[in-house]
């Protein structure tokens, strides 16, 4: 059995039990440095095998190979195993495995934009768009225009992978073409280190987010015309048509 499994934003307290039963059952588990390190302490006794970053194919491929050893397996990823994640990269790499689908089992978990909007109030209450400034596998012509989209069409817009050291600038591209749809104080949140030491939650502005300075741990949430701040909690209404009756009222 190759398990892929997402353990959360990174405490122990927001995995899932099915994601705990399964690397508890497991021989091997297998991930990205910084994510094994993150879990390495709950799971004692266990046998660990990293590799760093953009080696996520040959990560896959392992998984893979040492599941036909005959050896329970679980590949992790922080978050949820399918939302950015590798539950599809294995089972592109396990295509022409005959009968091997069958034996990979995807655990969910609780991905960025869940647990960071709950530390910011309720900004996903309504419709949403994640799209990732990440630009190493898409185009930045496709996440321009993805972003743009979700402007016009006045959709809350959850970002990850918002910067780097190498990409300083892109979340001011992101918040720039924003601008050309939405007002500068539209209602915009940020969280750092979600689950981790030095979780942080800010709740601010369209204009003032243009500005900040962000990480790769970071998830930013730009609202749209109905997201309100209130009592310093990012929150957008769950029924836009019950408000415009109060309005009207």
């Amino acid at each position: 059995m190759l398990y892929i499994v997402g353990f959360g934003p990174g405490s122990y307290e927001q995995m899932t039990v099915e994601a705990d039963r399964a690397l508890q059952e497991s021989d091997l588990i297998i991930g990205y440095t910084t994510y094994v390190d993150i879990i390495r302490p709950w799971f004692p006794g266990k046998e660990f095998l990293v590799t760093p970053m953009k080696q996520e194919k040959e990560r896959c491929r392992i998984a893979i190979e040492e599941e036909k050893k005959g050896k329970k397996v679980s590949l992790v990823c922080s978050g949820d195993s399918g939302i950015y994640g590798m539950a599809s990269l294995v089972y592109e790499l396990a295509e022409q495995e005959e009968g091997f689908a069958e034996r990979i089992h995807v655990i969910a978990g609780v991905t960025a934009a869940a647990s960071g909007g709950a530390l910011l109030g309720a900004p996903l209450s309504h419709d949403f768009l994640t799209v990732s400034l990440s630009d190493l596998l898409t185009p930045m012509e496709v996440i321009q225009n993805r972003i743009r989209s979700g402007a016009e069409s006045d959709t809350v817009l959850c970002i990850y992978n918002p910067s780097s050291r190498k990409r300083g600038d892109y979340l001011r591209m992101a918040c720039d073409i924003v601008l050309e749809k939405r007002s500068g104080q539209t209602v915009c949140g940020y969280v750092q280190n979600i689950g981790r030491e030095g979780e942080k939650a800010v709740v601010t502005t369209l204009e003032e987010l243009r500005d900040t300075q962000v990480d790769m741990f970071t998830t930013v949430f730009i609202g749209n015309s109905h997201t309100r701040n209130i009592h310093g909690k990012m929150v957008t209404p769950r029924g836009y048509r019950l408000e415009t009756e109060k309005e009207r009222a």
